[in-house]
């Protein structure tokens, strides 16, 4: 006898409305998941482009695995309580999936409930009561229901089938990514067993690096499921810009500084008018990297709209509007009756469903491969369909003061190195090295609410013994509780129970708490006891630093952690500042890809005429400084080191040279020491000669650590771990010093 096929296998009203929906039949994926997921004895990890069917793959066999666990009288799940737990990391993305759930769940005979900050306390309250069917629900408001509702949990959870994690790549290495690990972690212990984890993701580099994140404890299996690409088309091009060099002789500063806008607007002009008379009467979304490239941009496009006097179809949308506007942009674009762009962040990157749209535009370097493969998949969903991608790279025009890397064509380089490692299908995989101790205070105090108070070994046992913060040791996760209980976030009772302190007490209270992240805290910028701005910090910044701030260059003199404060002077070199939206980091691949394309034979046939040009001149410069056999170049001012690595290692190995007294500059793939050849090579041959350096040690030179939400909570020691963890890596750093310390370049000088 014959095996029945993956949709013989599905609930035989599923089966029915598939029939209703005129599928030929089921996708690859979704015959994969079937088998897969039925059994119940595995995670299941599925990874597949957007459209690809995720979403049915893995709701299909869950829900068909749920009503065959219905009681006699037909009631899916066997008895009260919520039988599928689903986290996503949007509220917009819920309110979508609820649409597309809603009639699924109905074939069964369940229902799919919402639950955020948006939905309305009677529908929460009813569901509290009776719980049951699908629960759509985010990492913070799951965070609540620990908190408010600790005592109510079994009842909950207590028939939990399968916990489905949507947009798993979202989470993977951030700090809501901690927080739900502790959060799943949680849900098992409520519930009292193991429950499978279904994971959704449309990018992902390691897919076995991901089944880790999922569970860390691999106390469960997970397989791995991947959907073939398909044969789509891609249509690409990478558009070069050259912002015009204005003439600032004999002008003030402040004229100076309106020189350099003027400029900076008339590229963006440029850009947009391109973009008006290609994407206009179609459906297109426009990424930016910042906030305020959306709001210019699409300021920009509208104002061609109206010069034209023809209704504008150009929409920002980003976390700063409300949410009115960003949802009339979605519906803009989901209404195919009228054509409409959205310039965004990745606010829209995150699958919330606005069907397919016609093109990509990307302004700039994406933050990684793997969000500009999420972006790209957006466009050509429809069979047929070509993916379109659009880049625009600025560069500025060369004069006699352009910097070094003004004359590389660093931006744009970059940019073709990350199409090559698209067009490779390479992408970043997470980076699981972090501690995350901030978001275990969030977790403690979440815990002891929970349960009305916890033993300190209990705690242990529940957060890091068995949890997902295991990398902590037990001699670190006392020194925590210390400092808690210094700081009156923690209280002890008589019986030794942990209880939340007075200041404690008062933090889990606050609306805020159920979130891990937080947005940077803003540093007040001084210069002669004058204000000259304020910076999100969420770059190191270090006493001797430079950055570039208001169009001016300057050095850094003092970081006041306590006032919250930066001073600073005039100096004649600077850095850009990791502002709000930038400061992205850079992978050790990206960094070796850029080398390689200094070194292509051909400019990439996507380049434009205007970028062929530019990448000529960057492959130029890399000539003539003899890059192609050497990592260090010479230079009047001083030298500047090639190390070929990506941020962490590179901020890490200039924090290295800084601690030998030399000033350092980080040109996001270079440093620029402003010092002699001699005592910069001296330096690389000392950290050479070294086997190790304490990354503890490193970070306590450090001012601004600080960086999540309850970081400064943790005591200085703690801190520093971090730090170290996050930020440094220090055997990478000392690789590259004993590299650069014996490298070609010295002879030269």
């Amino acid at each position: 006898m014959s095996m029945p096929s993956a949709f013989e296998q599905l609930d035989r009203r599923l089966q029915r409305w598939i029939w209703r929906q005129g599928w030929p039949g089921l996708r690859p994926v979704q015959e994969e998941a079937v088998a897969a997921i039925l059994p119940a004895d595995a995670d299941v990890l599925i990874a597949a482009a957007t459209a690809g069917g995720k979403t049915e793959a893995a709701f299909l066999p869950v829900l068909s695995a749920v009503a065959g666990r219905g009681d006699h009288d037909g009631n899916p799940g066997g008895g009260p309580g919520i039988q599928v737990l689903a986290l996503s990391p949007l509220k917009a993305l819920i309110n979508d999936q609820h649409r597309r759930l809603e009639e699924l769940a109905e074939v069964v005979g369940m229902r799919c409930h919402r639950w955020h900050g948006d939905v309305p306390g009677a529908r929460k309250s009813a569901l509290l009561k009776h719980p049951e069917g699908i629960l759509y629900i985010t990492p913070e408001s799951l965070e609540a229901l620990f908190v408010r509702h600790g005592t109510g949990l079994r009842r909950l959870f207590g028939a939990l089938a399968f916990v489905v994690v949507d947009e798993l790549h979202a989470f993977i290495g951030s700090v809501r990514g901690k927080q739900l690990q502790s959060l799943l972690h949680r849900v098992e212990r409520v519930a009292g067993r193991t429950i499978p984890r279904v994971a959704l993701s449309a990018t992902l580099g390691d897919m076995q690096l991901a089944a880790t994140f999922l569970r860390p404890d691999g106390a469960l299996p997970c397989r791995l499921l991947e959907a073939a690409g398909g044969e789509r088309t891609l249509l690409l091009q990478l558009k070069g810009v050259e912002v015009r060099a204005p003439r600032l002789d004999n002008l003030s500063r402040e004229e100076k500084a309106k020189a350099r806008d003027e400029a900076e607007n008339e590229a963006v002009t440029n850009i947009a008018r391109h973009l008006y008379a290609t994407l206009r009467g179609t459906h297109n979304m426009v990424f930016a990297n910042a906030k305020r490239d959306v709001e210019a941009l699409a300021d920009a496009l509208r104002m061609e709209s109206l010069a034209a006097r023809v209704p504008n179809e150009f929409f920002p949308h980003h976390g700063s509007l409300s949410k009115e506007f960003r949802e009339d942009a979605e519906a803009r674009l989901r209404d195919k009756q009228r054509p409409a762009t959205a310039v965004c962040t990745n606010t829209l990157e995150l699958g919330i469903d606005v069907g397919s749209v016609t093109g990509i535009v990307q302004m700039e370097c994406p933050p990684s491969v793997a969000a500009l493969r999420q972006r790209l998949g957006r466009s050509g969903r429809r069979q047929g369909e070509p993916s379109i991608l659009r880049a625009f790279c600025r560069e500025e025009a060369i004069t006699s003061t352009s910097t070094l890397r003004d004359r590389l064509r660093g931006g744009l380089v970059q940019a073709c190195a990350m199409l090559e490692l698209l067009l490779q299908h390479w992408y970043e995989p997470p980076d699981l090295e972090r501690l995350h101790l901030s978001t275990l205070v969030q977790q403690l105090l979440s815990a002891i609410a929970q349960h009305g108070g916890l033993t300190a070994m209990a705690a242990w046992k529940l957060l890091c013994a068995e949890g997902p913060f295991h990398q902590l040791t037990q001699g670190q996760f006392v020194s925590l509780l210390r400092a808690l209980g210094e700081q009156e976030i923690l209280a002890q009772a008589g019986d030794g129970a942990l209880l939340p302190g007075a200041f404690g007490e008062k933090l889990i209270n606050h609306y805020t708490f159920y979130a891990a992240f937080s947005t940077p805290e803003e540093y007040r910028l001084e210069h002669n006891g004058k204000t000259v701005g304020m910076l999100p910090v969420i770059s190191v910044v270090r006493p001797n630093d430079f950055l570039i701030f208001a169009g001016r260059r300057w050095l850094v003199l003092d970081v006041d952690a306590e006032r919250k404060v930066i001073s600073l002077k005039r100096a004649s070199s600077g850095r850009a500042p990791a502002f709000l939206g930038d400061g992205f980091i850079i992978h050790d691949r990206v960094v070796e890809t850029i080398r390689l394309c200094y070194g292509m034979p051909e400019p990439p046939r996507y380049l434009d005429a205007t970028g062929r040009h530019l990448f000529l001149q960057g492959q130029a410069t890399f000539q003539d400084l003899g890059l192609v056999s050497q990592q260090v170049v010479v230079q009047p001012s001083g030298v500047t080191l090639f190390p070929w690595a990506g941020t962490l290692a590179l901020q890490t190995l200039r924090m290295l040279l800084q601690d030998q007294g030399l000033k350092v500059e980080e040109l996001r793939i270079a440093l620029d020491v402003l010092a002699p050849p001699e005592a910069v090579r001296e330096a690389l041959a000392h950290l050479a000669a070294q086997t190790t350096v304490d990354p503890i040690a490193l970070a306590a030179g450090v001012p601004l650590k600080a960086r999540e939400k309850y970081d400064a909570f943790l005591g200085e020691a703690l801190l520093n771990v971090e730090f170290a963890s996050r930020a440094l890596r220090i055997p990478k750093a000392l690789a590259l010093a004993r590299t650069l310390a014996d490298d070609t370049g010295w002879a030269k000088h």
